[in-house]
């Protein structure tokens, strides 16, 4: 028998791990290349697994509801060989099958994750990946911390025990008290559910990395929301969807963008790698709480149209939890709005790897005083607060401030 593992894949950047929803198979079905094999959901999308090949299954290690990580085998397919035919009944397992060796392999670089702080002192320190693959974790399921690799760099660089040592062991650090339990008088613990882990590491994370500089300018949108005011309802029966602000405040990014490339990259280490596509991330509020940014790509080759139709539908597959792998990766740029929470401005985290996020504030009426060739008069106008936030290793005042002024001058100078 010719033995082909199915591995959990990784469906989105920060993702580890996954929760199988369904089997779309059994064991002893054949199958073909590009046939469903799982349904699988993470922290940010659910998806349907296609078979990257044709034959049998074999094996299937974990059942409906278990949570896997990332880069495990969780199915076996029998891929052809001259004694396929007379297999006997295979083996079945809820989770890795002793009698299976093959399964049971030692952790690879895909299968342990670290994150970008990790690595980062790793490197530092001179630290290759095989020895950092010896390091004992004291975080979550037993994932290398911050703290460990300091420790074990301390220890190493004063000739100690070479292996670092937890402070406590990994079963005390991942022990918390039960979801709705009470650890204190008048004090309920509740348990970070999935999607707030991931967040939570990825903030953290981002403000390790980038340090944060954020500049706010005020925009006289007058013009704006008079043409909105105008085109919504024609724009609604045209294209079935509500026009919003968020579609021309992404069109003056996408140009702004164009105009200044240097905001549109990434870091890696000492290198800049420029984007040649402009993917805009938004921001979306989930029912439960919780934040996810699906990607418009190519927003710079979008029409208005166009752009209020892709946040559209990008929202409505946030909300219902239908969105793809592909909706959420490969963003060059994100926008948050604070406004729909009323707030004026704020000072958003820099979404990893990217270099700059837009905060978009409120919108309220407000006196301004005017200019007109018979002096200056003070008129009612609509006005909002836009914030950028940009990572400072590689976006300068200069270059944040002209970014930003960009996107004020576009939005005041609404074509009506």
């Amino acid at each position: 028998m010719s033995r082909f593992e199915i591995k959990m894949p990784k469906l989105g950047e920060s993702i580890t791990e996954g929760t199988i929803i369904s089997w779309s198979v059994q064991v002893g079905d054949v199958i073909k290349e590009d046939d469903v094999l799982f349904e699988v959901n993470t922290a940010k999308v659910s998806a349907e697994i296609p078979s990257p090949v044709e034959g049998k299954v074999v094996e299937i290690l974990f059942k409906e509801g278990d949570t896997v990580a990332v880069g495990t085998v969780v199915a076996i397919v029998d891929i052809g060989g001259e004694n396929s035919g007379d297999e006997g009944v295979a083996v079945v397992s809820k989770t890795a099958s002793e009698e299976t060796p093959q399964v049971k392999t030692v952790k690879t670089e895909e299968e342990r994750w670290y994150s970008p702080v990790v690595l980062q002192l790793a490197r530092e320190a001179g630290i290759q990946p095989e020895e950092l693959d010896t390091i004992s974790g004291t975080g979550y399921q037993g994932r290398v911390s911050k703290k460990d690799i300091k420790s074990y760099i301390v220890r190493k660089q004063s000739g100690g025990i070479m292996t670092a040592k937890p402070a406590a062991t990994p079963e005390v650090q991942r022990t918390t008290p039960a979801s709705g339990t009470f650890s204190a008088e008048g004090v309920e613990v509740k348990e970070m559910d999935r999607v707030r882990k991931v967040i939570a590491d990825h903030m953290v994370m981002s403000k390790h990395t980038s340090p944060h500089v954020t500049n706010v300018v005020e925009v006289d949108v007058t013009k704006l929301v008079k043409w909105r005011d105008k085109n919504k309802d024609a724009f609604l029966r045209r294209e079935g969807v509500k026009l919003t602000y968020m579609p021309a405040i992404t069109e003056a990014v996408a140009k702004a963008l164009a105009a200044y490339p240097q905001v549109n990259v990434s870091v890696e280490g000492y290198n800049i790698l420029f984007k040649k596509h402009i993917n805009i991330g938004i921001a979306v509020s989930l029912n439960d709480g919780n934040l996810i940014v699906p990607v418009v790509r190519d927003a710079d080759r979008l029409n208005l149209n166009g752009l209020a139709v892709a946040i559209d539908s990008l929202a409505l597959k946030a909300r219902d939890n239908k969105l793809m792998p592909d909706d959420i990766s490969g963003g060059t740029f994100t926008i948050t709005n604070f406004g729909t929470f009323k707030s004026l401005f704020g000072t958003p985290i820099i979404n990893q790897p990217q270099v700059a996020i837009l905060g978009v504030g409120y919108i309220e009426k407000k006196p301004a005083v005017i200019e007109t060739p018979e002096g200056d008069v003070i008129a009612i106008r609509h006005k909002m607060y836009l914030s950028l936030s940009y990572d400072h290793r590689v976006v300068d005042g200069s270059l944040g401030g002209n970014f930003l002024y960009f996107i004020k001058d576009y939005l005041e100078n609404w074509k009506e």
